[in-house]
C-alpha cells in the first residue's frame, strides 16, 4: 500500500470514528429530561429530607390531687360591705346581677384572699404532654431535637395538668358557688367568670403525685407508609441543654434501629443574610386539630423564608432570625440551606398576647451548637446506606428515568422496610413505566457497541469501494500499457544457450538502486547484477535469451507464448513480486505437440548442471567497484 493511500485511509478511518462518536451523542441526547423542566428546590429538598424528620412526643402521667375550697368569712364579710357601699354611692346598679358580677370580679382578682384549701382532697389520674419535631443524625438511632421538647418546668407542668386534668373539677366548683346564691340565675358570662376563679384556685393548690415521664418517636410499622399503623417507639434521653434563650438542644436514642434515614449537617458559613432557609416539622395547628387524618398529621410540612439577621441572647448564645413561618410543634425541626444540609434547628418564635405565634419571626439555633453538643457525647453524624440509595433513586425519578429508579427504590425498601415514602415511589415508578413516560437512557456499553458496529459496517463499505476502484484502475492499466523491459540479462549456460533466471525459489529480495535483486546462495555481499555475454549472441530482453519481469499473477492466454505482464509496484521501494517460471509451460507445449521435442526446450538434468556451473562461477567472481 503506497504512502498516499495509507494517509488517505488513516484520515478516512479517523473521520468515521468522529462521525460514530457524534452519532452516539445525537442518539443519546433525547433520553435526558429537558433542561428547562427543573424540579423546584423545595420539592427535591422535601423528598430527600422528610424521611428523616419524625414527630416526637413527651408524656407526663400521674395522680393530680386538688383540695376542696372554703370561703374565708372575714374576707367575704368585708367584700359584702364594699358591695353595699358601692351601690349606695351609685357606683354600681342595685340589681342582683350587677352586685354578683362586682363580687366575682373582686374574688377572681385575688383568689387566695377569699378562698382557702380544705379537705377532703380530690384525686384524678391524668396524662399530659406535647409534640415536637426531631430528626435522625445516625443510622443506628440518634435523634436531635429541642431541650424544651423533652423537659417541662414545674410551673409548666402545673399549668398543663390544670388545663387538661382539672376541667371537671373547675366546672363542678363553679356550679356549687353559683348555687350558693339563692334565686340567682347566672348567664354565660357569669358562669365563665366563676369558672375562672376555680381555674386559678385549683391550679395554684394542685399536687402531682407519682409523676412519670416518657419520650417517644412516632414511626410506621414494617410495610412503609405513614398511616394508621404508626406507633410510639420509646426513646432514651441522652443529653439535654438549657431551654431557650439558652442552648436549646437535646439528644435522644432509639435502640435496636439500623439503616435509618438521615440528613447531613452543614456549617454556619453555608448561609448568610438574604439566603433562603427551609424549615421542616410538624406544626401543632395540624397535629392538635381533629379535622385532619392521622396520615396527614404525620406528614412533615416545609416552609421557607429569608435569613434576616444573626442575633445573640444575653447568655451569649447565637440565634438566626428568619421569616420562614413556624408554629408550635415545629420546635426541634431541622432548618436546611438550599443545598439540603442542616444549618440549624427551629427553637422559638414570637407569640402574641393571646398566645398565637407570629409567622414572620422565628429563631434558629445554629448548626455549630448542634455539632458542639454531639461532640460532647462522641456522636458522629453519618449518612445511612438507605439515604444514599434513596437519594440516587430520587435523582433518577426526577429525571424520569423510572426504570433506573425502580430497582433502587426496591433496594431501599429492603434496607429499611418501615421507610414512610418509598412504597409510594415504587408505585409511581411502575405506573410511569406502564404509561410510557419512562425516559431512561440506554446503557453506555450498548451505545458503544452500536457505534462500533456502525463503524465496522461503514468501514467495510468504504474498504470494499476502494478495492473495487483499485481493480478498475488495474484493468485499465493492462489495456493501455506495454510490457516493461526485461529485468537483468541471460546467463551463459553449459550448452551456450541462455535461460531465464529463476524467480520465487525461496531466496531473499534485496533492493539495489531502486530495484530488487534476487539473491542466490553464495552471492558476495554488495554484489550487483551485470549483463553477461551469451554463447549464442542473444541480446538481453529478446525471446529465447532472457525473460520479462512479471506484471501480474494473472495469466493472459491471449498473448503469444502465454507471456506475463509486468507487475505494478506497490510503493516507493518498488518490490517486484515473484512471477511463475516459464519452464513448466515450455515443457507442456512440447509434450502437447505444439513444437518438436528438440525445439530448444531445456532438459531438467541440463538445467541442474547449468545452475551448478553458474553458482560455481559466481562464487569465484569478485564484486566490481
Amino acid at each position: 500500500m503506497d504512502g498516499n493511500l495509507r494517509k488517505y485511509f488513516g484520515r478516512l478511518t479517523g473521520g468515521m470514528a468522529a462521525m460514530a462518536a457524534f452519532s452516539l451523542l445525537v442518539v443519546a441526547a433525547p433520553a435526558s429530561a429537558d433542561a428547562g423542566d427543573e424540579v423546584p428546590v423545595g420539592t427535591r429538598l422535601a423528598a430527600r429530607t422528610h424521611p428523616a424528620v419524625q414527630l416526637t412526643s413527651i408524656t407526663y402521667s400521674g395522680e393530680v390531687v386538688v383540695p376542696s375550697s372554703r370561703a374565708k368569712e372575714a374576707a367575704w364579710d368585708q367584700l359584702t360591705n364594699d358591695a353595699t357601699r358601692a351601690v349606695l354611692a351609685g357606683k354600681i346598679p342595685s340589681d342582683e346581677r350587677s352586685i354578683a358580677k362586682f363580687l366575682f370580679q373582686r374574688v377572681a382578682a385575688d383568689v387566695d384572699r377569699y378562698l382557702q384549701p380544705v379537705g377532703p382532697e380530690r384525686t384524678v389520674k391524668a396524662q399530659v404532654g406535647g409534640m415536637c419535631t426531631g430528626w435522625w443524625v445516625t443510622p443506628d438511632g440518634y435523634m436531635v431535637t429541642g431541650a424544651h421538647c423533652v423537659e417541662m418546668s414545674n410551673e409548666e407542668l402545673s399549668q398543663t395538668f390544670a388545663q387538661q386534668a382539672l376541667e371537671k373539677f373547675n366546672k363542678q366548683d363553679a356550679k356549687d358557688m353559683i348555687n350558693a346564691l339563692r334565686n340567682f340565675e347566672a348567664d354565660k358570662e357569669m358562669v365563665e367568670l366563676v369558672q375562672q376563679i376555680y381555674v386559678t384556685f385549683n391550679s395554684t393548690h394542685l399536687e402531682i403525685r407519682g409523676l412519670r415521664k416518657s419520650l417517644s418517636v412516632l414511626q410506621s410499622l414494617p410495610g412503609g407508609g405513614v398511616d394508621k399503623t404508626a406507633k410510639e417507639v420509646p426513646a432514651e434521653l441522652v443529653s439535654v441543654g438549657e431551654s431557650y434563650p439558652g442552648k436549646d438542644f437535646a439528644l435522644l436514642k432509639v435502640n435496636g434501629r439500623q439503616n435509618l434515614p438521615t440528613v447531613p449537617l452543614g456549617d454556619d458559613a453555608d448561609v448568610q443574610t438574604g439566603d433562603t432557609l427551609y424549615i421542616s416539622g410538624f406544626p401543632g395547628l395540624v397535629t392538635n386539630t381533629p379535622w385532619f387524618s392521622l396520615e396527614s398529621k404525620l406528614d412533615p410540612a416545609l416552609t421557607e423564608g429569608p435569613y434576616n439577621a444573626k442575633r445573640t441572647t444575653q447568655e451569649g448564645v447565637p440565634y438566626i432570625q428568619t421569616q420562614a413561618p413556624s408554629y408550635h410543634g415545629n420546635s426541634g425541626g431541622p432548618v436546611f440551606s438550599r443545598a439540603g444540609k442542616v444549618v440549624g434547628m427551629l427553637i422559638a418564635g414570637t407569640v402574641s398576647e393571646n398566645g398565637e405565634a407570629s409567622e414572620n419571626e422565628s429563631f434558629v439555633l445554629p448548626v455549630s451548637i448542634i455539632k458542639e453538643k454531639l461532640n460532647e457525647k462522641n456522636v458522629k453524624p453519618a449518612a445511612s446506606l438507605t439515604t444514599t440509595k434513596y437519594n440516587e433513586a430520587l435523582d433518577d425519578f426526577f429525571q424520569r428515568h423510572y426504570k433506573d429508579a425502580l430497582p433502587k427504590f426496591r433496594e431501599v425498601q429492603a434496607l429499611f422496610p418501615s421507610h414512610p415514602y418509598v412504597a409510594k415511589y415504587i408505585t409511581d415508578s411502575q405506573q410511569a413505566i406502564s404509561s410510557g413516560k419512562d425516559e431512561t437512557p440506554q446503557p453506555v456499553w450498548l451505545w458503544v457497541a452500536i457505534g462500533a458496529g456502525g463503524l465496522i459496517v461503514v468501514g467495510g463499505g468504504v474498504l470494499l469501494l476502494l478495492l473495487m476502484r483499485r481493480r478498475r484502475k488495474t484493468s485499465s492499466s493492462r489495456q493501455g500499457q506495454s510490457p516493461s523491459p526485461a529485468y537483468g540479462g541471460p546467463y551463459p549456460g553449459v550448452n551456450g544457450g541462455g535461460y531465464p533466471a529463476q524467480v520465487g525459489g525461496g531466496y531473499d529480495w534485496q533492493p539495489v538502486n531502486g530495484q530488487v535483486l534476487h539473491e542466490l546462495p553464495g552471492l558476495p555481499q554488495g554484489w550487483q547484477p551485470q549483463s553477461l555475454p551469451t554463447a549464442n549472441g542473444n541480446q538481453p530482453g529478446r525471446a529465447g535469451g532472457g525473460y520479462e519481469a512479471a506484471r501480474s499473477h494473472d495469466h493472459d492466454p491471449q498473448r503469444p507464448g502465454g507471456g506475463y505482464d509486468p507487475q505494478r509496484p506497490d510503493g516507493a521501494t518498488q518490490y517486484v513480486r515473484p512471477a511463475p517460471s516459464p519452464y513448466g509451460q515450455q515443457r507442456s507445449q512440447a509434450a502437447a505437440g505444439q513444437g518438436p521435442a528438440d525445439s530448444g526446450a531445456p532438459d531438467v538434468a541440463d538445467l541442474e548442471r547449468e545452475i551448478a556451473e553458474l553458482r560455481r562461477q559466481l562464487q569465484h567472481r569478485q564484486p566490481e567497484a
